[in-house]
């Protein structure tokens, strides 16, 4: 689900964002993007790399795999590889689920909405809920659990994964995810996120946690 073309053998790569670092302005500002692609991301990366550096085996797994499966990673790095490929594979999803342009939700995923929440309305509440009540730095999410849809947040850089669930929406909640722009007023910049979900993406995501295959080369 979240390879990309630029994964190499025994290395994890931050991937291309499939649009301008602008291109979500005004909800998403161009510098904010800079930074939080180009040196954030960037860090998480050469840090997971670093950690696993002389195991190719856990180098040459897809990064759903790893986070999965922590329990295989040497205990001497594994904090490291939780806090750094957290970074990574939420990253990895946050980018893909925004893009240009409002797409709306449809399908079997708007289906699900509605069966779960009652309509696009109050998962849009709930789900901003778990991001304004997430205390200090994490991320809100919209995961699939057994076939259900589930509204949950995460500390640091933790996964849904990490508990056997699959994230299919994120928001990243840290603040140098939105500072730069909307200072302290998390609220403002949840508001205005909703405006660049990639809700094609979404649904696609759905679609592969309900009835396709769990991990994807």
């Amino acid at each position: 689900m979240l390879e990309f073309k630029l994964r190499k053998s025994f290395m994890f790569v931050v991937p291309e964002l499939g649009y301008g670092y602008g291109a979500l302005e005004p909800y998403v500002d161009e510098q904010t993007m800079l930074l939080h692609h180009g040196k954030h991301h960037a860090l998480y990366v050469k840090n997971l790399n670093d950690a696993l550096s002389g195991h190719e085996d856990l180098l040459s797994m897809g990064i759903e795999e790893l986070m999965s499966d922590l329990g295989r990673v040497p205990e001497t790095v594994r904090l490291k590889v939780r806090n750094n490929g957290g970074g990574h594979l939420n990253h990895s999803l946050f980018w893909r689920v925004m893009g240009v342009g409002a797409l709306k939700m449809e399908g079997k995923l708007k289906e699900a909405v509605e069966r779960t929440f009652s309509g696009m309305e109050t998962m849009v509440l709930k789900f901003s809920e778990a991001a304004m009540g997430r205390f200090g730095s994490g991320w809100a999410w919209l995961t699939v659990d057994q076939g259900n849809l589930r509204i949950e947040s995460t500390a640091n850089q933790d996964s849904p994964l990490m508990e056997g669930r699959v994230p299919i929406l994120g928001l990243d909640v840290w603040e140098h995810a939105y500072y730069l722009k909307y200072q302290n007023m998390r609220g403002e910049y949840v508001k205005a996120w909703w405006n660049v979900v990639n809700w094609k993406e979404v649904g696609k995501r759905f679609e592969d946690a309900v009835f396709g295959a769990r991990f994807k080369k």
